[in-house]
């Protein structure tokens, strides 16, 4: 699939990201783990070396929503990759390593160590480091929110269409009301 078109830059993400996880749960299913999802693997870094750790906790280290986490974490319940415990407050529930996890730890790092040497390979294919990218699209999104930028590259295009016609017809199609 060749996508040039910037207009589809959702779908471009979305079609890369899909296309490596897809290619990442394959390499996992191939080595016998076929319940393990590319997803899990921040989170289970996280745990093998700070230990139990909040939901909330691991939100945060991961860099997800509160949601997000707390999803993930149950499809890693489920799937026998962790287990919960109520914490201090019962409110909280601490995530623990489960000991099957424990016991397939060499396994998933040496996967983690291949899937990160893929990545530097993939790296030396592109203009730039693919990470490198992603992080600078980041920190410019937190400078300036995409919403905003849309608001701006909205105005700007009302105010070009207004000066370039002034008829009624261009105002009631930007949504500018007509000259009285």
């Amino acid at each position: 699939m060749r996508m040039r078109d910037s207009e589809a830059l959702g779908t471009l993400l979305r079609h890369v990201l899909d296309t490596m996880e897809a290619d990442v749960a394959a390499y996992y299913a191939a080595r016998g783990h076929a319940d393990y999802r590319p997803r899990y693997s921040p989170f289970l870094r996280h745990l093998s070396t700070a230990g139990p750790t909040s939901i909330r906790g691991l939100a945060e280290s991961v860099g997800v929503t509160h949601s997000a986490a707390s999803q993930t974490v149950a499809q890693m319940s489920r799937a026998g990759f962790v287990r919960l415990e109520r914490g201090e407050d019962a409110r909280q529930r601490m995530v623990h390593l489960a000991s099957r996890t424990r016991e397939m730890l060499p396994t998933i790092e040496a996967d983690w160590t291949a899937v990160s040497a893929a990545v530097e390979k993939l790296n030396r294919e592109l203009t730039a480091p693919l990470a490198d990218v992603l992080i600078e699209v980041l920190e410019a999104l937190e400078r300036i929110p995409f919403g905003e930028r849309i608001a701006d590259a909205h105005a700007a295009v009302l105010r070009d269409d207004s000066t370039r016609s002034g008829s009624a017809s261009t105002k009631r199609a930007t949504g500018l009301p007509p000259d009285e």
